[in-house]
């Protein structure tokens, strides 16, 4: 249409005649950029992993922090969806059917839906294809915070039923060679008592005390020693399964929030990158 600006308006000014009535969503352009923003993601997500894999280590001392392989997490989750939103909203505009006779604020609005759009159905393709993947990188903190907490509910008890080392080593008698009877069920049945009710009543302590005494043949002052060791140490074992799970909701927290924040940001990205190759579209027809 000679005269016709982009922009659905003629050069003089006056107002370009409606369309036909069709449907505003180019469909195919859609589609093909939400399918390269997927494989783009699939791409990073997996060079992020391989990354983040190579930068931790079981050995003290060696790797990078928690605090900085949080940060590296969120900002390349950013960068995941700052890369991949971009290049598919931008396909998604430039590759668009173009709107002849549209006015520029309608053309613009359409632009930007496209890209929403394109930013959405990848978002859905990335879910489905790496389905679990979702669970590991939320979920499964969020599973850890279950297993951490359980811990932190039940470990005290399991912990405190000890191991036969542990009871072994409670009861452990000074002459080695002397008879010994089996008392480690009883021992075991006042710790979990004492792991239920979260504290040791002064009778068992005192009863313990003697146990030990009797079995082990020291003094009962060592063997008040050994009694208030072996609680300690049940204790801290607690209080380690709680900061675990405290350690486990932190990291479910965060990995939430940074993966929203990512989230909002490439679908605005897709959508500002879909307006400019729209754009670019009509001004190079």
């Amino acid at each position: 249409m000679a005269g016709q600006s982009v922009s659905g308006q003629y050069a003089d000014g006056a107002a370009a005649p409606a369309s036909p009535s069709t449907s505003a969503a180019s469909w195919p352009a859609i589609i093909a950029g939400a399918f390269v923003a997927a494989a783009v993601s699939l791409i990073l997500l997996a060079l992020g992993s391989g990354l983040g894999f190579a930068s931790i280590s079981p050995w003290p001392g060696r790797g990078v922090t928690a605090t900085t392989f949080a940060a590296t997490t969120a900002i390349w989750l950013i960068l995941t969806q700052w890369v991949s939103a971009g290049l598919g909203g931008y396909l998604a505009g430039r590759l668009r059917t173009r709107w002849i006779g549209t006015h520029a604020h309608e053309v613009f609005f359409r632009d930007t839906a496209h890209g929403l759009i394109t930013w959405a159905v990848a978002s859905v393709l990335v879910a489905a294809a790496i389905g679990s993947s979702i669970g590991t990188s939320v979920g499964a903190a969020g599973r850890a915070v279950g297993a951490a907490g359980r811990m932190a509910a039940e470990g005290a008890s399991a912990v405190s039923h000890g191991s036969a080392y542990d009871i072994d080593r409670l009861l452990r008698p000074a002459d080695v060679g002397a008879p010994q009877a089996d008392p480690k069920p009883e021992v075991a049945h006042i710790i979990a008592n004492a792991a239920v009710t979260g504290d040791m009543p002064d009778g068992d302590r005192a009863y313990l005390a003697q146990l030990v005494a009797a079995r082990a043949g020291v003094t009962l002052e060592d063997a008040q020693k050994r009694v208030d060791g072996f609680l300690s140490d049940v204790k801290d074992a607690e209080a380690k399964a709680k900061g675990a799970a405290d350690a486990a909701r932190k990291v479910a927290a965060k990995a939430s929030i940074y993966l929203a924040l990512s989230m909002l940001l490439g679908a605005f990205i897709a959508s500002v990158s879909a307006a400019l190759g729209g754009r670019l579209r009509d001004e190079h027809p």
